[in-house]
């Protein structure tokens, strides 16, 4: 089953890596990182690199489809026509297309979630009815037909598991939640905005629009490096 997770500058890499290390302990799981073409990809973090290993060119037909969301690039990511075009593409013959967090907003950039019910990060439930969909706030992880998408960063582990267990059934799904020992037990309770306090709101929305209003800059990393990476990841 080949997994196609898109990278694209700016993403939250929690978004991509939380479900790539779900679903690649499926059986026959061939996970595959796409974008415009193979490379170093930086995070909103500005320091931590993912890489690409095949272009969109390359993934014509993936099974599942996985858009992650940014901080501060979701907006470039939904202009980007390449990526909205390979999307409607290829979500005529997955078996999956999903999303988490503001990733959402890219698939209902591609028109792919009109008028369908779907979930983001709760700052951008707001833009995500304005471009069709129906959000649902209070949803983790919201299905509808072959479309999946779950709410905020963390939420994308839960993701993954649910398509494990969609795909493989609930056994394997619980093998893999042991296997990478996912038992939440969080030191507090605000993940939600129905659970936080006023002055957590409010301070956490200041903090993302602010992070979203300035996107950190990004290091460099030596292009010859990661070329000898890649080649050895699909030689």
């Amino acid at each position: 089953m080949q997994i196609a997770i898109v990278l694209y500058p700016g993403l939250t890499a929690l978004d991509a890596i939380g479900p790539y290390e779900v679903l690649n302990l499926m059986p026959d799981a061939e996970v595959r990182f796409v974008g415009a073409e193979p490379g170093p990809v930086v995070a909103d973090s500005g320091v931590l690199f993912l890489g690409v290993t095949h272009s969109y060119a390359e993934t014509p037909a993936p099974d599942i489809v996985l858009v992650p969301g940014s901080s501060a690039a979701t907006a470039t990511a939904m202009a980007d026509k390449e990526l909205t075009g390979w999307l409607r593409r290829v979500h005529e013959t997955a078996t999956w297309t999903t999303s988490v967090c503001s990733g959402a907003l890219v698939l209902a950039a591609a028109g792919i979630l009109d008028g369908v019910p779907a979930t983001t990060h709760w700052i951008a439930q707001p833009i995500l009815g304005k471009l069709g969909a129906e959000p649902r706030p209070d949803e983790r992880i919201v299905r509808s037909g072959r479309i999946a998408t779950a709410a905020g960063v963390s939420a994308g582990i839960d993701l993954g598991l649910w398509l494990v267990g969609e795909i493989c059934g609930p056994e394997r799904a619980e093998i893999v939640q042991l296997t990478i020992e996912y038992d939440p037990r969080p030191p507090f309770d605000a993940g939600h905005p129905s659970k936080a306090g006023e002055q957590v709101r409010k301070k956490a929305r200041a903090e993302l629009l602010r992070a979203g209003a300035n996107p950190r800059e990004a290091i460099a990393i030596p292009q010859v490096l990661w070329r000898r990476a890649i080649g050895a990841y699909r030689a």
